[in-house]
């Protein structure tokens, strides 16, 4: 599992851009004003053979009681419970505030790992001017600048020594077991607990009709026909001392984990409200991880047919990305639809994991070339050679030539679609890169006359 990493603070000390950072990406909206921030936001990011994943914050008010400040403060308190080091970000130019104080008590009473980082530290050759922070009890002080970049790998380093590393074998145990690793992920209370319950013909997760139950990960053996399984669902017991009022049934942190350590992401909808935003931000999350996916409706007992015809537009559009994957209508609880998810769960397995043979694609892609040519670029005319497989779980095909940077995105989606139906391949991801010739001679000039 990825360690987690939470950045939390007072407003406009620059948290987002330290996140932005940390990711190596624009994700978080930055602005030179407080309180742009306010839901807490996820990304992941990678600091040499290490991944990890971090989450920004609002400001963080810990004495907030009313209005937006608290809902922020209950947001940053989530946070912090699902991180495994919290990074306090102070601003370095504007020095020590109350409100530091007030943050980094609340730290030192929870107990957990936590850094203090000095941002906007860049030309601050005099330390001196950050002794004042020594005062917050939390150990030593790290300047770093997030809009430059100082800094930010030793903090990395630092943050991330803090924590075991995983074995790197981790992954392939599972692979030789021969159990196919499943992902029960949706939104909270859409009946992944009570499906998984339902399967296993026990009540082996706590299934309650209310947001806050549960929380870490559950990962359950399980054989059917012969086949074995690791049944995990993103949400597990939650002492109810430890339930923080309102929060969701389960933590992003523990989901995001399940689905990039799984074979196959069973994807699980709420019939009653259907394809919520939430429930596309996940579904993204399985296709940037590559995990092959089927989508199950579930409560489709509850609804009439008019919620029906609505529920299944939305599914066409709001998850157009996911139409390779087998999509079923079920009943969790009155046990109705669910045989035919193993089908579609052992199919997109097989499709994940399959095997492509270098001739056979070649001669699909000189096919398809013969049908439909790439349209030429300027003066460019792409040509493709010949194809083979570059990875699998996702499949990966790589395609020889040359100027195949010129060929353009709705001709690999014809490529795609060929491939596809030569290969059967459904609920998985397919991923084709181009990758052309080098000139062999680029130093050679033309024999003068």
């Amino acid at each position: 599992m990825k360690p987690v990493l939470a950045l939390v603070g007072r407003s406009n000390v620059g948290k987002s851009t330290l996140f932005n950072r940390l990711t190596q990406s624009r994700d978080a909206l930055v602005a030179d004003f407080a309180g742009l921030t306010r839901d807490r936001h996820y990304g992941t990011g990678r600091h040499g053979r290490r991944g990890f994943i971090v989450i920004d914050t609002g400001g963080f008010e810990p004495q907030a009681d009313s209005g937006i400040f608290q809902e922020m403060a209950r947001q940053t308190r989530q946070a912090v419970a699902e991180a495994d080091v919290v990074m306090l970000v102070v601003d370095a130019r504007e020095g020590l505030s109350a409100q530091d104080h007030d943050i980094a008590g609340y730290l030192r009473r929870l107990g957990k790992p936590c850094l203090l980082v000095a941002n906007k530290a860049e030309g601050m050759s005099d330390t001196s001017r950050l002794g004042e922070f020594y005062e917050l009890g939390l150990g030593d002080v790290h300047p770093v600048s997030a809009a430059h970049g100082q800094g930010v790998r030793s903090l990395l380093d630092l943050a991330l020594s803090r924590l075991p590393e995983l074995q790197d074998d981790e992954e392939e145990e599972h692979e030789v077991s021969g159990a196919i690793r499943l992902a029960v992920a949706g939104r909270p209370n859409v009946g992944k607990s009570t499906l998984i319950n339902t399967w296993l013909g026990e009540e082996r997760m706590v299934a309650f009709d209310q947001p806050g139950t549960t929380r870490d990960a559950i990962v359950v053996p399980f054989e059917r026909d012969g086949q074995l399984y690791e049944l995990v669902d993103t949400a597990g017991l939650r002492r109810k001392g430890r339930v923080f009022e309102a929060i969701e049934k389960f933590s992003v942190i523990k989901t995001l984990q399940a689905i990039e350590s799984a074979h196959v992401a069973l994807l699980l909808v709420d019939a009653t409200q259907g394809v919520t935003d939430q429930d596309a931000h996940i579904a993204g999350f399985i296709l940037e991880n590559g995990r092959a996916v089927v989508v199950a409706v579930n409560k489709w007992d509850a609804v009439d047919d008019y919620q029906r015809e609505q529920v299944r537009r939305s599914i066409e559009t709001r998850l157009p990305f996911l139409r390779f994957a087998n999509m079923h209508f079920v009943s969790a609880r009155k046990r109705q639809g669910l045989a035919p998810l193993w089908v579609s769960i052992a199919k997109a397995y097989r499709a994940a994991t399959c095997k492509l043979p270098t001739p056979l694609l070649t001669r699909l892609l000189i096919e398809a070339v013969q049908f439909q040519a790439p349209k030429r670029s300027g003066t460019h005319r792409p040509k493709l050679r010949y194809a083979h497989q570059g990875g699998m779980n996702p499949p990966v095909i790589v395609i020889h030539g040359n100027a195949l940077d010129h060929v353009s995105e709705s001709y690999k989606r014809y490529l795609e679609a060929r491939f596809r139906k030569a290969f059967d391949l459904v609920g998985t991801p397919l991923r084709i890169e181009m990758k052309s010739g080098s000139n062999p001679f680029p130093d050679r000039t033309a024999p003068s006359a």
